[in-house]
């Protein structure tokens, strides 16, 4: 589900554990059911595993915190 924001929304990108579809299981409730990210995805394809949030007022660490809370990892990719 896409909600457009009133403002530019902030683009953050992790590199990630979410590997197979059991870890994509774990984490779509945590990242689905937070009002703040207006949209996600997660390039499995990468050798990063790479997750791509579209936000409203979360910054990477509160990101990191919900993927740790679902058992898996992330870190910020540098630009």
């Amino acid at each position: 589900m896409t909600r457009y924001p009133q403002e530019t929304p902030t683009i953050l990108v992790l590199k990630t554990n979410i590997a197979d579809q059991a870890c994509l299981h774990k984490i779509a409730p945590v990242l689905s059911g937070d009002k703040r990210i207006l949209r996600w995805n997660v390039d499995q394809q990468d050798v990063d595993n790479v997750l791509r949030i579209e936000c409203e007022e979360l910054s990477y660490e509160d990101i990191f915190h919900m993927v740790l809370k679902a058992g898996l990892w992330c870190e910020e990719l540098p630009d």
